[in-house]
């Protein structure tokens, strides 16, 4: 549900995560979907397996906080695409209750912050709230919770990072994530592209170009890519 507002060439350097076609789990598909894909029919297929197979998944382990997690952002990814009110509630709903159930889950916490902050840039902070209940204060709320429930790992603190500067360039709070994701751990494939999509964005940031940069943000972050 992001709005697409530009590129530039300082994303050349930021590589998408690769994933091996031989095993493809629920999540490999969502990051692929959201990091790789530029097709948006290509992308929203690949999200639609990824959400029937982490629903397969908690048909058999309701506890599997992973497959929830899939879940969740697979419909969240879905009504980004489409525009669909509808799923995007629903998806909201879902990250709601995780947060509640996994309170110390930082993939929850981003999940619900990232809910918000998309819905709001796009329809903005009072359509937005009429429209599906974002709220930017919750938004916010989750993202720190997120960043601090992920200690230094680049993924939590870039996500974090990157979705504040795509709504405000001049947040204090959003370019001290950022920049402490650039010196974050690196565990997994995520983790080292927010890495240096953290590094990335703080080039035009520190050039003092904040329009540059938030454009930057908002390609870099998932599903930016997809026409």
């Amino acid at each position: 549900m992001m709005k697409r507002i530009g590129w530039t060439m300082v994303a050349m350097a930021v590589a998408s995560p690769a994933i091996a076609a031989a095993v493809q789990t629920p999540r490999d598909l969502l990051v692929e979907a959201a990091f790789n894909d530029r097709d948006k029919a290509v992308a929203l297929a690949r999200i639609d397996r990824a959400g029937a197979g982490a629903r397969a998944i908690l048909a058999q382990k309701p506890d599997d906080q992973d497959a929830a997690i899939v879940q969740a952002t697979a419909t969240g990814y879905r009504a980004k695409l489409t525009g669909d009110r509808s799923g995007a509630i629903a998806s909201r709903k879902l990250f709601e209750g995780l947060t509640q159930r996994y309170p110390r889950n930082p993939e929850a916490w981003i999940g619900l912050g990232a809910w918000h902050f998309g819905v709001i840039n796009t329809y903005g902070r009072i359509a937005g709230r009429m429209a599906a209940g974002a709220q930017k204060s919750v938004g916010l709320a989750a993202l720190t919770r997120a960043a601090a429930l992920g200690g230094d790992r680049a993924m939590f603190l870039g996500l974090a990072g990157l979705l504040r500067i795509e709504l405000d360039p001049d947040d204090a709070e959003g370019v001290r994530l950022t920049e402490a994701a650039t010196h974050g751990t690196t565990p997994t494939q995520i983790d080292r592209y927010m890495q240096r999509a953290a590094v990335a964005v703080l080039v035009p940031l520190r050039a003092g170009d904040r329009t540059a940069a938030q454009r930057l943000a908002d390609r870099l972050l998932p599903l930016g890519q997809v026409s």
